[in-house]
């Protein structure tokens, strides 16, 4: 195997993990990273069997299953009924089956202080804006500042659903969310799942138990709020007691949570967009994680999806000496598992977030009833593990889970 020169563009966590891949398997790996100080951004997510087989991968599973909090259940009901119209059992996969709900901290440490210990060169305050070519079309980055760095044999594009380095039409979603991180509050929600409340499809309130920070003893939890992004300004206006008397009402369990949030600036709009890239690479250059294919959180692949992805590179350039063919075979093995989870996040997301008055009536009288079918709740299960077109196999990762 030929070793490159690889500069990847992004330090979060599909940066990070496909630098880690690349390094050990003997390249050249020099991380650019805008922030001085990298850091994660965001609160809480869900890791699925197949991101967490890319991290035992990695050799850092155990420390990460130690900060989060293991969840058996997502299920959700609709007010005013209080009805269970969502109940995803992981058990249905297997006995030992779980998802794995983190603090974006747990997930980010561990990978940046192992590119650390490794050596890996991570140059910081980079904000990257575009690359040039050299006669053999071999590319270098372009800093906002006007530095260029390189050139070099690739380029790997991490830096999420706004690069610039892959700039394309993107599917604004309506809805965003608000969040936050509060400290876990015994006794009053299941530990070991994810709970929401819905309202139609416009209204959505969602709690999820995040475990720990690394170096915190304080268990925490999501918490989140649909909205528009469009109406993020007339939110704060309206000021936050009118908003926490709407929730209370929706859902009076939530009120020490509510307690706990004294300034709108504790709550963070997330934005959404959904695009898919149909060729991820171009001459010398490779994409991956939201760069290449961003959705709604609905089904929780985002960070597994970018985890794949920087397996699956690292063993199409074991495989190939040549540049152009690897990329080709990395395109390949991620092909048909982006483009089905990317199906079904087009599919389900309007029936839990957006102003239809038909889609939840359906929602709540036909697809959720046939979900408790007993073939399924199989098949439900597997798709918010990402285990549908199992992408493990081809990737060559355990199946096995061998964590509490």
């Amino acid at each position: 195997m030929a070793s490159h020169s690889i500069a990847v563009a992004g330090g979060g966590p599909a940066g990070l993990a496909t630098a880690l891949l690349l390094h050990r398997a003997g390249h050249r790996i020099t991380v650019f990273e805008r922030f001085v100080q990298p850091h994660p951004i965001g609160s809480g997510l869900m890791l699925q069997p197949t991101g967490l087989a890319v991290l035992q991968e990695l050799g850092l599973a155990a420390e990460i299953v130690s900060l989060g909090q293991r969840i058996e259940r997502l299920f959700g009901r609709v007010l005013p009924s209080t009805r269970i119209i969502l109940d995803v059992r992981y058990r249905a996969l297997g006995n030992n089956a779980f998802g794995l709900a983190v603090h974006r901290a747990a997930l980010f440490d561990p990978l940046f202080q192992a590119a650390k210990r490794d050596g890996i060169a991570i140059e910081t305050g980079c904000s990257i804006t575009g690359l040039t070519r050299d006669n053999g079309g071999r590319p270098s980055l372009v800093a906002g500042d006007g530095r260029i760095f390189g050139a070099f044999d690739l380029v790997v594009d991490a830096m999420g659903v706004r690069s610039p380095l892959a700039p394309l039409a993107r599917g604004e979603l309506a809805y965003g969310a608000l969040w936050t991180t509060l400290s876990w509050p015994q006794g009053l929600f299941d530990a070991h799942a994810l709970e929401q409340r819905y309202r139609k499809a416009s209204i959505m309130v969602g709690v999820l138990p995040i475990g720990r920070r690394p170096g915190s003893p304080t268990a925490e939890t999501a918490f989140f709020w649909s909205i528009k992004p469009e109406h993020y300004d007339a939110w704060r206006a309206a000021g936050l007691d009118l908003w926490k008397k709407e929730v209370r009402a929706l859902w009076p369990e939530t009120a020490p949570l509510l307690d706990a949030i004294v300034d709108a600036d504790q709550m963070t709009l997330a934005r959404y967009s959904h695009h898919t890239l149909a060729r991820p690479f171009a001459q010398r250059l490779v994409i991956v994680g939201d760069s290449a294919h961003a959705a709604s959180p609905q089904l929780g692949q985002g960070a597994n999806m970018a985890l794949l992805d920087a397996r699956a590179l690292a063993l199409a350039l074991r495989d190939s000496e040549d540049i152009a063919a690897a990329l080709r075979r990395y395109a390949a093995l991620r092909r048909w598992h982006v483009r089905f989870y990317q199906y079904l996040s087009a599919l389900f997301t309007p029936f839990y977030q957006s102003d239809s008055s038909v889609l939840p009536l359906l929602r709540d009288w036909l697809v959720a009833p046939s979900t408790r079918l007993p073939l399924a709740r199989n098949i439900v299960a597997g798709m918010v593990a990402g285990v549908i077109l199992d992408p493990r196999g081809r990737l060559e990762l355990t199946k096995a889970m061998r964590w509490r």
